[in-house]
């Protein structure tokens, strides 16, 4: 089964989030959005591909009993450079990109068995994605002047089944104080299965606390473990922004920002930081996990995509100052505020200076 952890849904960061991309790759319909800050899956008809797993930027979809982390090192002790749902993965859709290009880094050589492709009732949606994965990693292994290659072959793994029958005896021996909570957990994820309804989900108290964390995604982490191991290109290339689907180089337009913190608060990774006076915006393009929060909540839209991606910063990360603000102290109630003009008056004070005037029908810039 599918699983939500709802503190790591980047929707619930931004109610103008337009993040859906669990909804769209899904196969079978089983993921639905539409009004919902959340989204509601339908157990029944999940077929547990894991391809909205390997898409949600934040890492907050996962299976019950396939994990890319345990699968990446795994393979890497495995002699063999296989990848097939009939051998190691519920769905090659279900690796991620950054899983991807992290295994084909130390694997050198890594093939996709594409052999049960055509005829997979899942297919429609599932191998677009895999190629386009493939494509995608092929291209940054090229920019980073690795000789590590990726091949999509029609191999049609098939492995020996064992056919064990079991036996009412057998299933009551298994179920002693140990493990009945475990057994009564499955049972409700059986009858969670068989229930042909979308169920919701809904932001929990213990979820709040968690929203407000940055965390590091554990996918990021094994491909920073992957980079270190791997030589250091004599060429750092220049690639393009939009052949990158797991991270960003962000430009900042100073004339449009109004210095309201909300881009570096709401980030779930770090990538977007400040300083303890909010005097400045910092970026480090390593953290981005191009989630687009920045971009939802931004209602002046100051922040920006670049258009280009320097493969140094996966080598030599560095964190770029994107801005500085004025930090000063407000003139009506002594509140120090950062700004990024010369308004004497803090964000509070400036809102009713500005109703104050509407009320009395007074025009201008002119303080009151």
């Amino acid at each position: 089964m599918i699983q939500l952890k709802a503190s790591r849904c980047v929707r619930l960061l931004s109610k103008e989030s337009e993040c859906n991309r669990c909804e769209v790759i899904c196969p079978t319909e089983a993921i639905v959005i539409a009004n919902n800050p959340l989204p509601a899956i339908n157990f029944s008809i999940c077929v547990g591909c894991g391809a909205c797993d390997a898409l949600c930027p934040n890492e907050a979809l996962s299976l019950d009993e396939f994990n890319p982390t345990d699968f990446f090192f795994n393979f890497m002790q495995e002699s063999e450079n296989l990848i097939s749902c009939r051998k190691n993965v519920p769905c090659i859709a279900a690796l991620n990109i950054e899983n991807i290009i992290s295994i084909a880094l130390l694997k050198k050589e890594t093939v996709f068995d594409m052999g049960h492709c055509n005829e997979c009732s899942i297919a429609h949606k599932c191998k677009p994605q895999i190629e386009r994965n493939y494509e995608e990693a092929s291209y940054m292994l090229q920019a980073m002047m690795s000789d590590s290659i990726i091949k999509l072959e029609n191999v049609k793994y098939e492995e020996p089944k064992e056919i064990k029958e079991s036996s009412r005896r057998e299933f009551f021996s298994k179920v002693n104080l140990a493990n009945v909570a475990k057994t009564k957990l499955q049972f409700e994820k059986e009858v969670q299965k068989a229930t042909d309804e979308l169920v919701e989900h809904t932001l929990q108290n213990s979820d709040i606390a968690l929203l407000k964390q940055k965390r590091i995604t554990d996918r990021r982490k094994l491909f920073f473990t992957a980079i270190r191991r791997t030589k250091k290109p004599s060429q750092f290339h220049i690639v393009e922004a939009d052949e990158m689907t797991f991270t960003s180089m962000k430009l900042l337009d100073g004339d449009k920002c109004t210095a309201c913190q909300m881009c570096y608060r709401v980030c779930p990774s770090g990538a977007l930081t400040s300083d303890i006076k909010n005097s400045k915006i910092d970026f480090d393009p390593f953290l981005c996990i191009k989630c687009n929060t920045c971009h939802d909540v931004c209602e002046s839209d100051a922040i920006t995509l670049s258009p280009t991606y320097n493969v140094k910063e996966f080598f030599e990360p560095e964190v770029h100052n994107l801005i500085k603000f004025s930090v000063r102290r407000c003139d009506e109630c002594s509140v120090i505020f950062s700004s990024n003009s010369n308004d004497r008056l803090c964000y509070r004070c400036k809102a009713e200076d500005e109703e104050a005037k509407e009320l009395w029908g007074i025009k201008g810039d002119s303080s009151i």
